[in-house]
């Protein structure tokens, strides 16, 4: 089944439906309005040439519809007969459809996708007006974007301009996002059927590129399995920039996959996945260019799969955010102490490490971040209020069963005088995917190895084959 006859089936149709109703339930409990979400804009690459196009995830959750110029309308006030999920398009076009493919057009798309209603694009600064008019609030991406934001003033200078006959602009403009937020934080069955696909994808990726890794070959040479693999089972495209790191490029956190040469003696660190159905999954896997690892990577490597342990170990409902991550730097910075690359006598303890944040020179950012249909995926981190920390900070929010979650811990030591020198230039970070559960978590990435026997393992075989 492919993608848009997949969008078009009852049962994606129906889920689509649903999370329109859920907002609009949410848009009734404020007080009524209506809410517009429009998808993301086209941008050109150079003259003639776009981006390739990429729809909004906002819009995309609330309508499985993935052409380009469309905005959804939902009226949360509308009366008995009227049409409560207004979706605006592109018109069916021969013309164009010869140089750019199929479109649905609004009637087909209306009854696609589950709507109520559907209009041209060409007619939405026409109708807005209309459905604003008279309503209570006006929800949307409030501040998100200059052009939006621009347009809707528009909109509500076109009904202040009614003021004469008794027409009113909405009293209240409200941010709609929060409210979306709060449910794609959530996964439901649909969402996880295509999280764990995509994420299966991107395990068989790092499974090929570890089998063709070796020395002499060019960062992006790797990089081309992992994208060949994403396109040869249907991912649309990778997540996000692929990062393929060897030797010491593997301590910067967002390096792209340049043209630097693996090495014997090598560490390649690959962070990379593919998007599948408007989904993201988000892979980390570091290992050795040779298919063995030093003893100083060995024992760095051992030490970041210690502390992912640690941190899924802390992942489950009911537990702080922020557990997960505390979990992480506890090990870490105990691992610092006992291989000498933070100095004991400068620093006494793992608490005083903890304390005095010494660990982050060497590991510097998160052990986790939301992941959905974007790769940081939305969702507030912290409670929305609750008692604040000492540095004004509100509580961290507590893990749900549904929530999806990265677990990737890391330690990256560049070469530096005050740093034992066998551990110069080593970067490793290992990253899963987890699904929270009541008691756990289920980490959706593991056919590809974390252990760095079964690493070993994996790449004396395709070596030998």
């Amino acid at each position: 089944m492919n993608f848009l006859s997949e969008l078009a089936s009852p049962i994606a149709v129906d889920v689509y439906r649903n999370r329109r109703e859920r907002v609009l339930a949410a848009l009734r409990a404020q007080g009524g309005g209506v809410a517009i979400v429009s998808t993301a804009p086209e941008v050109m690459r150079n003259r003639d040439t776009d981006y390739p196009f990429r729809h909004d995830s906002y819009f995309y959750y609330l309508t499985g519809f993935t052409e380009p110029e469309a905005t959804l309308v939902l009226n949360a006030n509308a009366r008995d007969g009227e049409p409560a999920s207004i979706l605006f398009c592109r018109e069916k076009n021969a013309e164009r459809e010869t140089w750019e493919g199929f479109r649905f057009g609004p009637e087909a798309a209306r009854d696609a996708f589950g709507l109520d209603a559907a209009h041209p694009i060409a007619a939405l600064d026409e109708q807005v007006p209309r459905l604003i008019a008279d309503q209570p609030a006006l929800f949307y991406s409030l501040g998100t974007s200059a052009e939006i934001d621009a347009q809707v003033r528009g909109w509500l200078a076109a009904v202040r301009a009614q003021g004469r006959s008794g027409v009113r602009a909405p009293s209240k403009a409200l941010h709609l996002l929060p409210i979306i937020d709060e449910m794609r934080l959530v996964k439901d069955a649909h969402e996880v059927a295509i999280m764990r696909r995509a994420a299966s994808i991107s395990a068989e990726a790092h499974l090929r590129a570890m089998r063709a890794c070796r020395p002499g070959m060019r960062e992006y040479e790797i990089e081309a399995e992992l994208l060949y693999t994403f396109r040869r089972h249907g991912a649309q495209a990778p997540a996000y920039g692929s990062i393929v790191a060897a030797g010491a490029n593997a301590c910067v956190l967002h390096y792209p996959a340049g043209n630097a040469i693996a090495r014997d003696g090598d560490l390649i660190l690959i962070d990379a996945a593919c998007e599948l159905d408007g989904y993201a999954s988000d892979i980390t896997r570091t290992f050795p260019a040779s298919g063995r690892f030093t003893p100083a990577q060995r024992e760095l490597y051992d030490i970041v799969l210690a502390a992912q342990a640690a941190a899924i170990g802390a992942t489950r409902a009911g537990a702080s955010f922020d557990a997960p991550h505390q979990a992480a730097v506890k090990v870490l910075s105990q691992g610092l102490l006992d291989t000498g690359i933070i100095d004991k006598t400068k620093v006494g303890s793992v608490d005083d490490v903890i304390a005095e944040r010494a660990y982050m020179r060497f590991y510097m950012h998160r052990t986790g971040h939301w992941i959905g249909m974007d790769v940081h995926d939305a969702g507030e981190y912290r409670e929305a209020d609750g008692p604040r920390d000492e540095e004004g900070a509100r509580p961290w929010r507590r893990l749900a069963a549904g929530n999806m979650l990265t677990v990737e811990p890391g330690l990256y030591v560049r070469a530096a005088e005050d740093v034992p020198e066998r551990y110069w230039n080593i970067g490793i970070r290992i990253e899963d995917d987890a699904l929270v559960t009541a008691t756990g978590c289920e980490l959706l990435t593991r056919e590809v190895p974390v252990a760095a026997d079964e690493i070993e393992a994996l790449m004396r075989e395709s070596a030998s084959n």
